[in-house]
């Protein structure tokens, strides 16, 4: 389980440490805060609705707080446990259903540190038939933060949006560029941490077109997947929220085609677009080393747009001349593939038992995250983390390697929150990379760079007539997987 007298100890947290969310990541996080911090324990309080793994608190002597946190309550809730006392208190939200921008906003003004994996809506939203499909998309949820740093420049640092995707995947993507930068031949300086238009232009002078963040997790569980149950590796509500939001993507400038299901928002130059589908009905085709090509869904995530929007080039005008298309391209699972086939061959009915799958209950397997920078002179190049179900076990309880690679980032983002205290609200994007993965990369296995000659056009089998554009291999129009 890691030798914890050689863990460093980052920081110490000064004040409280509140946990909202006792989950499959909530778990998994509050070994990796105990490792790398100094807190006074009395002051480090978990809420969840479910008391499920509530004698791992008990053991530790950390208090518990069966409460769910609604619209209604949670300043009453948060508020006695963030205040009183000496030193900053430190918010980790972790949890589902929970107004992320309430929650980040409250800890600022209570002089609290935040963190969080998503910007989360409160309860409904995901589902909510009154609002437009373009309301529920990520671009919406992250407008809203984006207008609230605006509105509050600097102050306690807030970080938003920091597990693995999104989060350490905007991490990979720079040290990615700097490895296809040099591959190629470029003569480049490395931009600083807080040079956002030196990194753009980089990544447009490597000429990438976009990117993917691909993934292949192969866990394989012990017991075949029961009927009318959704087992994921990974929070199953978080993945349902997110698969029945219309599929999203960062648009790229390279583009010359959109699906007939294709959405603009209503600011022109907006860094996304949305399609009138579901993102877990929505699939890609993509490539990770160990499988090779790939199906992916198209699921929504907060990075496909903040990374479209970091590396975005505008000229003296401010018109702009360069964005990379970047998108989610996921396999989860097997167990949660069966799971999603399920659902939606039920047309839409949500199977009424959901579960995560612990360590114990998985055999072996990795789950290969990354990042897949392609369209420039070497093709594409996947660079990421290639974690495997033993490793994972021997680095950290409590979780698989899905787990471990969202809880390392929020260890990442804490370590790096407290180090920067007066950032105010930040994306990963904006983050010092090199701090956040040497921070990170313990807790990853093998991370490792590939190039590959595959692209869209490759291998297809040729039987039935289909609408391309062999011109240009990495257009969207030969990612997406039409249906026939």
């Amino acid at each position: 389980m890691g030798d914890a007298t050689h863990d460093p100890v980052y920081a110490e947290i000064q004040g409280p440490i509140v946990m909202v969310g006792f989950g499959s990541i909530g778990r998994g996080t509050l070994p990796l805060i105990e490792r790398h911090f100094r807190f006074d324990k009395s002051r480090f309080t978990v809420i969840d609705p479910k008391d499920t793994d509530r004698k791992l608190l008990d053991e530790r002597g950390i208090r518990f707080v069966q409460q769910g946190l609604t619209r209604k309550n949670y300043e009453d809730v948060l508020k006695p446990l963030l205040s009183g006392g000496e030193g900053p208190g430190f918010l980790v939200n972790l949890s589902v259903d929970t107004g992320s921008l309430d929650l980040m906003r409250l800890a600022r003004e209570l002089g609290a540190f935040y963190i969080d994996t998503v910007v989360e809506p409160w309860l409904g939203f995901y589902f909510d038939d009154k609002l437009s499909n373009a309301d529920r998309t990520n671009y919406a949820l992250r407008k809203a933060v984006k207008k609230e740093a605006r509105k509050h420049p600097g102050g306690r640092t807030a970080v938003s949006c920091c597990g693995a995707n999104p989060g350490m995947v905007s991490w990979f993507v720079k040290q990615a560029l700097l490895d296809v930068a040099r591959e190629i031949g470029l003569d480049f300086e490395e931009p600083g941490a807080r040079d956002r238009e030196g990194w753009a232009k980089l990544m447009r002078k490597a000429g990438v077109k976009g990117i993917h963040v691909a993934e292949r997790d192969t866990q394989r569980a012990r017991q075949p997947k029961p009927l009318n149950v959704f087992w994921n590796t990974w929070s199953v509500e978080g993945f349902i929220s997110e698969g029945m939001q219309p599929a999203e993507l960062g648009w790229g400038t390279h583009e010359t085609w959109m699906p007939k299901t294709a959405r603009l928002h209503k600011k022109e130059d907006a860094p996304a677009i949305f399609l009138e589908q579901p993102g877990a009905a929505t699939r890609v085709r993509t490539w990770c080393p160990t499988p090779g090509p790939q199906h992916g869904f198209l699921v929504t995530h907060n990075e496909a747009i903040s990374i479209s929007d970091y590396f975005t080039v505008r000229d003296k005008h401010d018109e702009i001349v360069y964005r990379p298309t970047c998108h989610y391209a996921y396999h989860p699972n097997n167990d949660a593939l069966l799971s999603i086939d399920e659902l939606f061959g039920a047309a839409g009915r949500i199977q009424p038992v959901h579960h995560v799958l612990t360590e114990e209950e998985l055999v072996d397997g990795a789950d290969e995250l990354g990042v897949l920078l392609y369209g420039h002179a070497k093709n594409a190049y996947w660079y990421g983390s290639q974690l495997s179900l033993d490793e994972a076990r021997s680095l950290a309880p409590y979780q698989n390697a899905t787990g471990l690679q969202v809880t390392s980032a929020v260890l990442a983002g804490m370590v790096w929150a407290l180090e920067n205290p007066e950032a105010g609200i930040v994306e990963a994007d904006e983050m010092d990379f090199h701090r956040c993965l040497e921070i990170q990369r313990p807790y990853l296995g093998p991370v490792k760079g590939y190039f590959t000659d595959w692209n869209p056009l490759t291998d297809r089998p040729g039987l039935f007539k289909e609408d391309l554009d062999e011109s240009d291999p990495w257009q969207f129009r030969n990612v997406l997987v039409h249906d026939h």
